[in-house]
């Protein structure tokens, strides 16, 4: 690692921008798409890390004289752009909290959000101000309003009049802030629920900036193909350069191609992040036939788990020793753990085949992850009989400098998602994971799915993803998803069956299933089988299943 990058300290995410921009003023920051030009190339806006730095600065000064200062709650709703990168650095300079939601996540759980999360601040494009006027949206609450782009009847201010007063108040210096201070407030993607805002501390992101770079050796100089625009905001920190491409975020899976290839092509990308749902349009694409993409270093995929033959598509495009790795983790904790694609494809596969579940590697330095005894309850304090023996399945948890303490104005949620760790006297919390695995003998943490979705009949527990890997093998299904009709304890395991594209007569399907499930014990009590046309998907990834609307959909089906 490069001497005096890792050796110094900051509070503040956002001051890691002008040390950057002081050891590599020149190096591109960050470039995003404008519009293709009449020989078919795309034209790219660009700033180097002294401009990114001084251009947030300039935000920062004039976001400060409006009223936007430390501790100050400010949504955060423009599209991915030199503007988002800029005012994301610049309300983190000034110490305000920003909140960031999922625009696609739709207009009830977005007020929803917006309500709990009591904005003082609202900075966003016309298209997002006119939603918020006319949906009412934090109406009680906010007062401060910057417009990017048209502004129209709202009032409030325009970008430049905050550039301007940004000019008018002089040199920029950053205000102090503690390791302890609420940083930004995240939304989860709401795959299991309503989406709950995640308070992230200075801490938190100081810690996940180090295990990034430990954890994947990302050094300062790459080039980034960050494929969700929250990932690229680590980008400045690591002293990466963020390529933007020309996508729909909320849409990943339906990815042009091309769009993807061609700036890591153009840009000698070393590292790219991206959704499942992402890497599988891109590796079985037309486009990526034959291709080699020598620049990648390294490819990062994450939101849930990426199937084997995913990996191995996309592991051709890729250069002699260059993996996919795929973190576990959430937004309340990220990461938790690692695996690559090597030991995945050379030797996990096939368990998860088997049910066995998802090798999600072993946990990365500074987590301590246990798998506890299965509850809905709450659990208050820590106790040493919580953990269950090696092998046998129970909810992950996991301490680290990673973990967020809490949901903001959801304390049932926060009740009921952290265990206070009475061993020491820091005053910190396990997050119990919601998702359900086991650590097997070489001390590696597979995952079986989430607690919420397990199936609870008469006689025993049924296992998501332990289930469905076993059906997933018939080459003419796409996806499967395990749900459970009835109350729990009662209830009847259905599969949902997504086909491939031109799969033929399902009833010839259906009995292969049949055949697949006789061959495992906790496969043997699915015998209700149900061809859906097309899963609901999370917005952000694109990959999480909504078995909750699945099982309403199926319970419908067997009426």
């Amino acid at each position: 690692m490069p001497v005096g990058i890792e050796q110094e300290i900051f509070t503040n995410i956002a001051a890691h921008l002008p040390a950057m921009a002081k050891k590599q003023p020149e190096t591109l920051a960050v470039a995003c798409p404008i519009r293709r030009g009449p020989d078919g190339q795309m034209n790219y806006a660009q700033l180097s890390f002294d401009e990114l730095n001084r251009e947030s600065d300039l935000l920062a000064g004039g976001l400060e004289q409006i009223g936007i200062r430390r501790g100050v709650r400010t949504v955060l709703m423009v599209k991915p752009s030199l503007e988002f990168f800029a005012l994301t650095f610049a309300i983190f300079k000034t110490g305000a909290v920003p909140v960031f939601v999922d625009p696609g996540m739709g207009f009830h759980n977005l007020k929803q959000c917006l309500r709990e999360a009591e904005p003082d601040a609202f900075v966003g494009i016309s298209k997002a101000h006119a939603a918020r006027v006319t949906l009412g949206w934090a109406r009680q609450t906010l007062k401060h309003l910057v417009t990017v782009g048209r502004r129209w009847f709202w009032g409030g201010y325009s970008l430049p009049e905050i550039r301007q007063l940004g000019q008018a108040a002089g040199a920029y210096k950053m205000p102090d802030t503690n390791p302890g201070d609420t940083a930004a407030i995240l939304f989860t993607s709401g795959s299991t629920g309503v989406p709950k805002g995640a308070v992230y501390t200075h801490s938190n992101f100081t810690a996940q900036v180090k295990a990034l770079r430990m954890l994947y050796d990302i050094q300062p100089g790459e080039i980034d193909l960050p494929t969700f625009p929250l990932f690229a905001l680590f980008d400045p920190a690591l002293g990466m350069s963020a390529i933007i491409p020309e996508m729909d975020a909320t849409r990943p899976a339906f990815v042009e191609p091309r769009n993807i290839l061609e700036p890591i092509e153009r840009f000698k990308v070393t590292n790219m992040f991206g959704s499942p749902a992402l890497i599988r349009r891109v590796a079985f694409s037309n486009e990526a036939a034959g291709k080699k993409l020598d620049s990648l270093k390294r490819v990062i995929s994450a939101g849930a788990p990426v199937p084997s033959e995913v990996l191995e598509q996309f592991s051709k495009l890729l250069p002699e020793g260059t993996q996919i790795h795929t973190p576990y983790g959430a937004t309340e904790s990220l990461p938790v753990a690692s695996i690559g694609s090597r030991e995945i494809l050379g030797e996990t596969r096939k368990a998860t085949d088997k049910g066995k579940g998802v090798c999600v590697g072993r946990p990365v330095d500074e987590a301590e992850v246990f798998v506890i005894r299965i509850t809905d309850e709450a659990i208050g304090e820590w106790a040493e009989d919580l953990p269950v023996p090696d092998g046998e399945i129970g909810e992950i948890t996991v301490r680290s400098p990673m973990v967020t303490r809490r949901y903001h104005n959801r304390e049932e949620s926060t009740l009921l998602a952290k265990i206070k760790d009475t061993r020491g006297s820091n005053d910190e919390v396990f997050h119990r994971m919601g998702d359900l695995g086991y650590f097997d003998e070489k001390g590696r943490l597979w995952f079986c799915g989430r607690k919420a979705h397990r199936v609870q009949t008469d006689s025993e527990t049924l296992f998501t993803v332990c289930c469905e890997a076993v059906f997933n093998v018939h080459n003419k299904v796409f996806r499967t998803a395990l749900v459970g009709v009835g109350n729990p304890g009662q209830q009847r395991p259905v599969l949902c069956v997504e086909l491939q594209e031109g799969a033929g007569d399902w009833s010839t399907v259906q009995s292969d299933l049949q055949k697949l499930g006789e061959q495992y014990e906790h496969t043997r009590p699915i015998q209700t089988f149900l061809k859906h046309s097309s899963f609901p998907v999370d917005i952000r990834h694109n990959a999480k299943i909504f078995r909750e609307k699945l099982a309403v959909w199926a319970e419908e089906q067997l009426r």
